[in-house]
């Protein structure tokens, strides 16, 4: 007899006998398509957050979206120091090689790393003990200030204020890679800023030009 499976480990395989059966055997044509490469129109950045799937969200099909997640959908800004460089080099591949026309940067409401970087709960930690994802939504501490002048360091407010300004931290970031500042210009490529709220399943786009999230009905 097999050894069985963990039950989470289990779950998982059931999904994907359910995938087999609904996902893939239905859809060969498609998946021979995508067996000769990858053309996806948008690239989305997104949050790590088991709550917030993209692909879920869009209801998109395989090859549809090239997707890069992390903690509060975050983009650092452009730089070459020594290091590794994860995000850049998936925007990189994104737009260099894969050409996509679209990125969206997707944040999320109950986000627990803009909580922290709100809170900054987790100031002074070590690494691995708090320390990596401190020194990341570090990148968030010039919105900070904003939003807290505006709303204060606490509430659900002052929460949802800090998760929409992460997406414009990330977009403003994004400006800063040459590939994208010059695809911008030229026409061949849009960033757009989106918010989805886990309490209602509302999608909000950021409107630059207003500097509001629009909700999308």
């Amino acid at each position: 007899m097999a050894k069985p499976f963990s039950p989470e480990l289990d779950h998982l395989i059931d999904g994907y006998r359910r995938f087999r059966t609904t996902g893939w055997t239905p859809r060969l044509e498609r998946w021979h398509q995508l067996r000769e490469g990858q053309e996806p129109p948008v690239m989305v950045i997104a949050c790590s957050d088991s709550r917030v799937d993209p692909a879920q969200i869009f209801d998109t099909d395989p090859g549809e979206m090239f997707v890069v997640r992390n903690v509060a959908a975050l983009v650092p800004p452009f730089e070459t120091s020594p290091g590794y460089h994860g995000v850049s080099a998936a925007l990189e591949f994104a737009v260099q090689v894969l050409k996509v026309r679209k990125i969206v940067v997707l944040g999320h409401g109950m986000c627990g790393g803009c909580r922290a970087a709100l809170t900054q709960e987790l100031e002074g930690t070590e690494p691995g003990e708090g320390g990596f994802i401190n020194d990341w939504i570090g990148l968030l501490g010039s919105a900070r200030a904003g939003v807290v002048h505006a709303h204060g360091s606490s509430g659900r407010n002052a929460e949802r204020a800090m998760e929409q300004a992460g997406v414009k931290v990330s977009l403003a970031n994004l400006r800063t890679f040459p590939c994208v500042r010059r695809k911008e210009a030229a026409g061949e490529l849009r960033l757009r800023g989106a918010f989805f709220a886990i309490s209602d399943g509302v999608l909000h786009v950021l409107d630059e030009d207003s500097d509001t999230f629009l909700e999308v009905r």
